[in-house]
């Protein structure tokens, strides 16, 4: 298995930072086996092409935009990510749209692609997650946990018994 986790967010601009949160949490109480690996990419945008590329699976956490109140979680795949980025709420999703674009044209897109997004309540500038977003966080691990499980992959909780 050749799967990458990538959170993407800016931490400057309150909820914009889920993705990037998400993350750090996975790292914190989840073991996860050879072959998948947990990146933080910030607001990169190609200079995560190479990270990308020809990948099984690419799992993007981040915030999204969309009609569902804040604190929803949206699981979209394959082509449909792309698509949904088309709305844009920060620069870092421009950028991911291009990596997308390019790993096409490189044919290292990879197999697989899933986005597993937060709507945000509040992209001000502000260090911090609102309350809603705070209470999705475990929302989006369990998604990315079960996405990881259907895949076959064995992945561990580091402290008490979790229950996904």
């Amino acid at each position: 298995m050749n799967t990458l986790i990538l959170g993407i967010g800016n931490l400057l601009l309150s909820d914009e930072a889920v993705g990037v949160r998400i993350i750090e949490r996975l790292e914190r109480d989840f073991r996860f086996p050879e072959g998948i690996e947990l990146m933080d990419g910030g607001t990169a945008g190609m200079e995560l092409m190479e990270y990308m590329a020809s990948r099984d699976h690419l799992i993007v956490a981040d915030a999204v935009l969309s009609d569902s109140a804040p604190g929803s979680v949206i699981t979209l795949c394959d082509d449909e990510v792309p698509a949904f980025f088309s709305r844009k709420i920060s620069p870092h999703q421009l950028g991911l749209c291009d990596v997308l674009s390019a790993l096409h044209l490189t044919d290292e897109f990879p197999q697989r692609l899933t986005l597993v997004g937060v709507v945000p309540e509040s992209l001000e500038p502000h260090i911090g997650l609102t309350s809603a977003i705070e209470a999705a966080i475990p929302v989006a691990m369990d998604r990315i946990v079960q996405l990881l499980r259907n895949d076959g992959c064995q992945i561990e909780h580091k402290g008490a018994v979790h229950a996904f």
